[in-house]
């Protein structure tokens, strides 16, 4: 029997995937998902994005079975579960789409790319979306993109061949995984099912008024699409959600399909360079901020005195998700008011998204922070932001209930009532001021405009049809989309 396994990762779907599909037409199939314990004990890692895997899981698992083979699940170090298949099943292949995750995972590839070699078994890695591997060039990048995702979509198996005497196994919980405790009552639910629901949902009566919802934290849990956890799990595919949204017009529905060319941009950035995860994109950024713990532990728990920034924190924690400006806010914060450095604040969010995806969050932190140098320095003021975004403080006033006596007038900035009313742990303007100076005066450093240059060659976008290098800071800065047209929480 010509055995082909399927490692499913972060795909957990059977529309429109094609390691299965070609799979398939080999012959019989071992569809398989590993739960690894040391990735999920990564810093990056959390019990609400496990719940959600989990659910998805769950949901793939009965729609496999419902084709004849249910989703085999085993937990361990991926290349000893592949080779306990071998040992006992005989593998002749081994499909998946191919992953761009965080270092653990390409470390752990590495480590199965060579299990494979070893043994012979051929490894087709099949791209899953709009991400080019081993990539020359940027040049061509965006009608790549556009190929890849006009291709026909593949259909979702009619069957599975039954695969007795292999049981499907159990789904650990997040006790078993040693997970941290992490309440996350207004959590989306995983699952195909729960995304087709979204992504139907939001076609149908939301997307007319997508672009008045996604900067507006009162408008954007109900007016976004919602599908950034699906698409970051492969319970949806780029690929079905582009084409779904094109069969429609609008300006919500163009402003909504532009952001998915960007998802793939930004993913594209951590393939070409993964040190970027840790390091930043300019060298002369590295080490410029240290970590204040009472800071960070202020801004980690909505303590910050600063109203609109906390009720953002908060309504994060309960919601693991927040749209895109209010990401970007708090981001911001940190690196500039607070001055601490993008790694350490990058992994709580990290933590704090359901929708994590590796290569956009990475290269969001460095953008918000400063540290690409091709984008335009971006210090939000949050008090500006809350007046412009909560007018009413109607944000504020549910997520900040310590505030529910304080008059309108001074509700963004509480302390101006005097009394004992405390202060925020930095002066938002002299704070913003003072790191405005300290990165121009960077920006400044003979030899910063080099650099800069080389990264806009590699990184940059080549949609606008700019040229790449030795050109003024502004045309590079415009290479990569700004705040209004970049919502990656979608």
């Amino acid at each position: 029997m010509t055995l082909q396994l399927v490692w499913f990762k972060r795909d957990l779907r059977l529309v429109d995937h094609q390691p299965l599909a070609r799979a398939l037409a080999r012959g019989p199939v071992l569809p398989l998902y590993i739960v690894e314990p040391e990735l999920w004990s990564q810093p990056d890692c959390s019990a609400r994005q496990w719940a959600f895997c989990r659910e998805s899981l769950q949901d793939l698992q009965q729609a496999c079975a419902a084709l004849g083979q249910p989703l085999i699940i085993r937990s361990g170090d991926a290349v000893d579960v592949l080779e306990r298949a071998r040992c006992q099943l005989g593998v002749s292949a081994l499909w998946s789409h191919e992953e761009t995750g965080n270092a653990w995972t390409f470390v752990r590839d590495r480590r199965v790319a060579a299990w494979a070699r070893e043994r012979g078994i051929p490894w087709h890695e099949l791209p899953q979306f709009g991400v080019v591997r081993r990539l020359g060039t940027r040049r061509g990048w965006a009608r790549r993109w556009e190929a890849r995702m006009g291709e026909a979509m593949t259909p979702a198996p009619t069957s599975l061949t039954p695969l007795p005497g292999i049981a499907p196994g159990d789904l650990p919980t997040s006790e078993a995984l040693a997970l941290r405790s992490d309440p996350c009552p207004h959590r989306q639910h995983g699952g195909r099912g729960m995304a087709l629901q979204e992504l139907d949902d939001f076609l149908a009566h939301r997307v007319q008024r997508y672009c008045r919802s996604i900067s507006s934290p009162n408008l954007a849990f109900n007016g976004c699409s919602r599908l950034s956890a699906y698409i970051t799990w492969g319970c949806l595919s780029m690929r079905e959600v582009l084409q779904r949204s094109r069969d429609l017009k609008g300006r919500g529905v163009s402003s909504f399909t532009s952001r998915l060319h960007w998802h793939c941009h930004f993913i594209q950035k951590l393939e070409d360079q993964p040190p970027i995860e840790w390091e930043d994109f300019h060298p002369f950024m590295r080490g410029i901020r240290s970590l204040d713990h009472e800071r960070f532990a202020a801004w980690a728990e909505g303590q910050t005195g600063v109203p609109f920034v906390d009720a953002c924190m908060r309504a994060l924690r309960a919601h693991g998700w927040i749209n895109f400006r209010m990401r970007a806010m708090l981001m911001s914060f940190a690196s500039y008011n607070l001055w601490l450095p993008w790694r350490e604040t990058g992994l709580h969010l990290a933590r704090q998204f359901v929708d994590y995806e590796p290569g956009i969050h990475w290269s969001q932190c460095q953008m918000q922070s400063g540290s690409t140098s091709i984008n335009t320095i971006r210090i939000y003021n949050p008090i500006k932001q809350g007046m412009d975004h909560d007018p009413e403080g109607t944000f504020i006033r549910r997520w900040c209930p310590e505030l529910e006596d304080v008059p309108a007038v001074h509700l963004h900035e509480p302390w101006s009532l005097g009394g004992t009313r405390p202060k925020p742990i930095v002066d938002c303007a002299q704070s913003a001021r003072e790191a405005k100076e300290r990165i121009f005066e960077i920006r400044r450093s003979s030899g910063f405009d080099r650099h800069a240059d080389a990264i806009q060659q590699r990184h940059g976008s080549r949609r606008s049809g700019l040229p790449s290098t030795r050109r003024r800071r502004s045309r590079r800065q415009a290479a990569d989309p700004g705040v209004e047209q970049l919502a990656l929480d979608l």
